[in-house]
C-alpha cells in the first residue's frame, strides 16, 4: 500500500543517515603504553632499561640540552675524558648549566661557579668560606651513561636496579673488512630526525608487515625491492622479549622469501634490510628513543663495510628523500612519516578496528602489559640482567630465498 498525502499524492519517506560523525564520543588513548613521563607506568617500565640518548660526538666539552623520557637534561665531557648526564638546574640556585664551563674534573656553573663532576659531587663552592663546608650536601642529580657501539647510554631508572648494558651478538661478530657504523637519522622512521608523534606508533610499525604492502608500495612507489611488493602470509610470534614476524613471499621463480623481524623490549627494532642486497642474518639494530609523549628519534647502529653504508637504508619516495619533497609530494607519496604522524599526537586507540592483519599489534601490546604487571607485582621486566658475565643477546632476524 502506497503513502499519500492529503493532496492524493504519494510521500516518499526521508531517509535517516546513519553512521555521520555527529554524536561521535571523544577519544581516549591507551595512556598506560604510550606516556614516558616520570610515575607513569611506561615511563617507570622505560627507566629499569638502558637507553641511547647520542652520538659519541654529542658529549663535548660544550654543554649540550638532550631531551629523553621527558626530562631536560645536559650532556658534556669534561676535560678527562669522562661523559655526564646531569639535571640542567644549578643545585645552588637553579642557573642553567647549559651555560655552564666544562673543566678538568667536572661542570661549573656560569652563575656562582660551583663545580660538580659527572656522578653531582660538589667539588668546589667558591664563594664560600674555605671553598665550602659542606660540599656533600650539595648533590647535583645526575644519571649514569656509558659508552658503547658509538652511542652514548643512560639510565634513569632506581639505583639498585640498574641492570647491565646490553650486547648484541650481531654487533660483536664482524666479519673480516666490517666494522660498526653509527647513524642518528631515525633510519626506518621515514622523516626527519626527530618525529613528531608518540613513540609507541612506530614501535607497533615494526609488526606490521601488511603495510609494507600497500604503503611503501601502491602508494609510495617501490620503496624496498621489488618483492616486498607481494602479499605476504603472516605469522606471529612472542619471545621472551620480542614479537617476532615471519612473513613468506611467493617469488615468480618458484622460490620462497622468508623475512624475519622482531621488536625487542623496550624499543628495540630487528628489521632485516634486501634493500642493500645482503641475505643473511641482520646488519643492523635500531633503538626507539621516546624524547616525550609527542616525539621520538632512532639511533641505528649496524655492520658495514663502506662508509655512509647505513644512510643508504634512509627511504626514498619520488626518488628524493623526505626532507626534499614538497607538500604535494608528501601527499602524493605517503611512507611511514605520513602514516603514523596522520595518527596525532598520541594515537586515538579507541577508534581502532583492529583485524587479523593486527595479530602483530594485540602480541606486542600483551607483551608491554605484561611488564607493566611484572613492574606493579615487584619483578624484573624481560629483557634485563644483572650478570656482568651475560651472553650478548642473539635475535634471528633475516631474509632468505628458499627453495619450494
Amino acid at each position: 500500500m502506497q503513502d499519500f498525502a492529503a493532496s492524493g499524492k504519494r510521500v516518499i519517506p526521508i531517509q535517516i543517515d546513519t553512521g555521520t560523525a555527529y554524536g561521535k564520543p571523544e577519544p581516549t588513548s591507551k595512556l598506560e603504553l604510550a606516556q614516558v613521563g616520570k610515575g607513569t607506568p611506561m615511563g617507570e617500565l622505560m627507566r629499569r632499561y638502558w637507553h641511547p640518548i647520542g652520538k659519541l660526538a654529542d658529549a663535548t666539552e660544550t654543554p649540550k640540552k638532550v631531551r629523553v623520557l621527558g626530562e631536560d637534561l645536559i650532556l658534556f665531557r669534561d676535560k678527562s675524558g669522562n661523559p655526564g648526564l646531569v639535571y640542567p638546574h644549578c643545585a645552588h640556585r637553579g642557573a642553567s648549566l647549559f651555560y655552564g664551563k666544562v673543566e678538568e674534573k667536572g661542570i661549573r656553573c656560569c652563575y656562582h661557579g660551583w663545580l660538580f663532576d659527572v656522578k653531582g659531587h660538589c667539588l668546589e663552592q667558591p664563594c664560600e668560606p674555605n671553598g665550602g663546608k659542606n660540599l656533600d650536601e650539595a648533590r647535583q642529580p645526575w644519571y649514569p651513561v656509558q659508552e658503547l657501539y658509538g652511542l652514548i647510554w643512560a639510565y634513569m631508572g632506581p639505583p639498585d636496579k640498574k641492570p647491565i648494558l646490553p650486547r648484541y651478538e650481531c654487533l660483536e661478530t664482524l666479519e673480516e673488512g666490517e666494522f660498526l657504523e653509527t647513524n642518528d637519522d631515525s633510519i626506518g622512521g621515514g622523516g626527519p630526525q626527530i618525529i613528531p608523534c608518540n613513540w609507541l606508533q612506530h614501535y607497533e610499525n615494526l609488526v606490521d608487515p601488511f603495510h609494507v604492502v600497500i604503503l611503501h608500495s601502491s602508494f609510495s612507489g617501490t620503496q624496498f625491492v621489488e618483492q616486498m611488493a607481494l602479499m605476504p602470509k603472516v605469522t606471529w610470534d612472542t619471545q621472551e622479549h620480542s614479537v617476532r614476524t615471519v612473513s613468506l613471499r611467493q617469488l615468480p621463480d618458484g622460490k620462497t622469501l622468508r623475512r624475519i623481524s622482531e621488536a625487542g623490549l623496550p624499543t628495540l627494532r630487528v628489521i632485516p634490510s634486501p634493500r642493500i642486497g645482503r641475505y643473511g642474518m641482520v646488519e643492523s639494530l635500531g633503538w626507539v628513543l621516546p624524547i616525550d609523549d609527542h616525539s621520538f628519534r632512532i639511533f641505528v647502529v649496524g655492520r658495514v663495510k663502506e662508509q655512509g653504508e647505513l644512510v643508504k637504508m634512509r627511504s626514498r619516495l619520488n626518488g628524493k628523500l623526505w626532507e626534499h619533497l614538497t607538500e604535494e609530494e608528501h601527499q602524493q607519496f605517503p611512507g611511514d612519516y605520513e602514516a603514523m604522524v596522520g595518527q596525532g599526537a598520541i594515537a586515538k586507540h579507541s577508534e581502532e578496528y583492529l583485524a587479523t592483519s593486527d595479530g602483530g599489534i594485540v602480541k606486542l601490546r600483551r607483551l608491554l602489559l605484561q611488564q607493566l604487571k611484572a613492574l606493579k607485582d615487584g619483578k624484573d621486566p624481560a629483557g634485563v640482567s644483572f650478570d656482568s658475565n651475560a651472553k650478548p643477546v642473539k635475535y634471528l632476524a633475516a631474509v632468505s630465498a628458499l627453495k619450494t
